[in-house]
């Protein structure tokens, strides 16, 4: 079920850290996401023997270390057996009860009014600046991936490129389509993505197909989905009870080479032009911050089929969307050389895409398929009715438009390049090109709540 308002959601809460106060920041009392801290184990006779990714909450600029509040017993009373519940993968934030009574203490600890000898040794021991560490998504690589199709508009975008009369099939308005990506290769923002090699259709009819680095790579505005508590194989999820299966979400980048992707897609759908990398932010905001942003399903148009009973409730139709701004920026090499900001490139919203995110989570397990705690969904790219929202370079350079009225058709080869402050254009992405995807929700009477970035540079491809 959504997650309902209440006293951590009220805007005139402050923090005794100052930088959560700031208007601008994405992350402040009200927000609380998710993110790892990642740390050596060392056992009693020698030297660090492991690495693990420790859970923390962001505030402001700094990381709360929930093992350290633990340890300094400040969590007491929440569940029982605490600390053995603290570590990834075994986390107690998939627990839904847990999650909602340590947002309240969190509030309660870090909130104006907390006690000065608490703040004190709080701040000594258990706060850790954000800049002193690479933030991690805490479930990283997630135990499993999959991606959806879930927006209408850059699925009928797309269709309209290669079939402008029938851009949708048939199956698109009844199932969240998707397919299994490759969790092994899902990588924090920051990290680097080579450009990938890889067969590309023969440049005549009845050819051989061409091997090399690929030419049209491109970027996916999406948003990830991160479960919480599981299933068991064989049991369903059912659509009313989805929410309690997700712990929140993050920024995605799903990467992807178009022309290595026109070549092999057929017949069995996305495969190496997709799973050579996926950026994730390293924030899970949850479903408890979200809860003042819901927003109506998408209202289908009219002649469009209702969902089939096992993927409709009325929570879903009344509150199932979520109102998150998404933007995406884009700075060249030149740019970085010359000292200009990021140029965006667009800018969306998730509360259009055609599925809701337990519609995708219900769909997914509705056959049995075994869900995991942290398993991480893809929304599919984020696109909107109008250019400017259109969610990757393929869509935004190209001069088609099925939303106007009437329809502008137009071929996949006809591209209009994006021009840069810097002189440049692009109608796919270069070597040195730095993808930067940013989200937040607004509303009024509520605190502006973010996601922070999900960024990424491109790098040559390897040869030989």
């Amino acid at each position: 079920m959504p997650k309902q308002i209440d006293e951590t959601h009220d805007p005139k809460l402050e923090s005794w850290v100052e930088s959560a106060n700031d208007p601008e920041t994405d992350f402040p009392l009200q927000n609380l996401p998710f993110t790892g801290m990642l740390v050596e184990l060392s056992d009693d006779d020698g030297p660090a023997s492991d690495l693990t990714i420790e859970l923390c909450v962001l505030l402001g600029d700094m990381m709360i270390d929930i093992n350290a509040l633990a340890e300094a017993g400040q969590l007491n009373g929440l569940i029982p057996e605490l600390p053995e519940l603290l570590y990834v993968p075994t986390s107690a934030v998939f627990i839904p009860s847990f999650r909602a009574a340590l947002r309240k203490r969190l509030v309660a600890l870090f909130g104006v009014s907390v006690d000065r000898g608490v703040r004190e040794k709080i701040s000594k021991d258990c706060l850790v600046p954000a800049d002193d560490v690479q933030p991690l998504m805490p479930f990283l690589p997630p135990p499993d991936y999959t991606d959806f199709y879930a927006s209408v508009h850059h699925a009928t975008n797309v269709g309209s490129m290669f079939r402008p009369d029938n851009p949708l099939l048939p199956n698109y308005k009844w199932i969240p389509v998707g397919y299994h990506g490759r969790s092994s290769t899902v990588v924090p923002s920051g990290v680097s993505v080579r450009r990938p090699v890889g067969q590309t259709a023969p440049a005549e009819e009845g050819g051989a197909p061409g091997f090399g680095s690929c030419r049209m790579l491109d970027y996916e505005l999406e948003m990830g989905v991160i479960v919480g508590a599981g299933n068991e194989i064989g049991e369903a999820i059912p659509i009313e009870r989805a929410e309690d299966h997700i712990l929140g979400l993050c920024l995605l980048n799903d990467w992807s080479a178009r022309d290595m992707q026109k070549w092999e897609y057929q017949p069995l759908g996305p495969f190496l032009a997709k799973n050579f990398a996926t950026s994730v932010s390293p924030y899970i905001v949850t479903m408890e911050a979200l809860a003042p942003f819901r927003a109506p399903r998408f209202e289908r148009p009219a002649g469009d089929p209702a969902p089939l009973p096992h993927l409709d409730c009325d929570r879903d139709r009344e509150a199932g969307a979520l109102d998150i701004t998404l933007e995406v920026f884009l700075q060249t090499a030149e740019m970085k050389k010359r000292g200009l900001s990021p140029h965006r490139l667009s800018r969306g919203n998730f509360k259009d895409m055609y599925w809701t995110v337990a519609q995708m989570l219900t769909h997914h397990a509705s056959n049995g398929c075994a869900m995991r705690p942290g398993d991480l969904l893809g929304s599919g790219t984020v696109s909107g009715p109008t250019r400017d929202s259109r969610g990757c370079l393929l869509e935004l350079t190209w001069d088609g438009d099925p939303w106007a009225n009437p329809p502008v058709k137009a071929s996949g080869a006809e591209r209009t390049p994006i021009e840069l402050p810097s002189g440049e254009q692009r109608k796919f992405l270069e070597d040195g090109d730095e993808v930067i995807i940013k989200g937040y929700c607004e509303r009024d009477g509520f605190r502006r709540i973010g996601f922070g970035e999900c960024r990424g540079v491109i790098k040559p491809s390897k040869k030989g």
